[in-house]
């Protein structure tokens, strides 16, 4: 089982959206039952709110439900249960590593790592621009699942 958790700054727009398209792609591959993929964010000022509706509408856009998923907050445990802490920018990495205590088995990473790209991905909350943000999104998530693939080893 590979445990990915994206984590983003309210946990409401970028690192939800994350969460189901990876979801997606790991059901579009059927390699659903092989994966535990979740998000988080590193503050707590939208706790228990609902995916923002930008993220929802390009979403549903693509065929894409959310429903059910509400922002919960990054804790030090997680850092034992996933595999991969995917952090959006530059400033969710500095805070994650500040909440985990830092990364000493080398599980934290900025999503468009995964893209080729050093860049972060923009936050729509500020920017409005939910396609923008799809956009590298989506890149992160098919750059991880490439990569995940091709490290997968045969079933016997």
């Amino acid at each position: 089982m590979i445990k990915i958790l994206f984590i983003c700054h309210g946990n409401i727009c970028r690192s939800p959206m994350a969460e189901f398209v990876m979801k997606d792609l790991v059901s579009q591959a059927g390699l659903a039952d092989r994966f535990e993929i979740a998000s988080a964010a590193t503050s707590t000022e939208e706790i228990g709110n609902p995916v923002h509706r930008g993220t929802r509408e390009k979403l549903k856009q693509v065929g894409i439900h959310v429903a059910g998923k509400t922002a919960v907050q990054l804790k030090k445990p997680d850092y034992e249960k996933y595999d991969y802490l995917i952090g959006m920018d530059t400033w969710n990495i500095r805070n994650m590593l500040r909440m985990l205590g830092g990364d000493p088995e080398g599980k934290v990473y900025k999503l468009l790592t995964f893209a080729g790209s050093d860049r972060d991905v923009a936050d729509p909350w500020y920017t409005g621009d939910f396609e923008a943000t799809y956009r590298d999104v989506m890149a992160g998530c098919k750059g991880l699942m490439k990569q995940l693939i091709s490290q997968e080893k045969p079933h016997n």
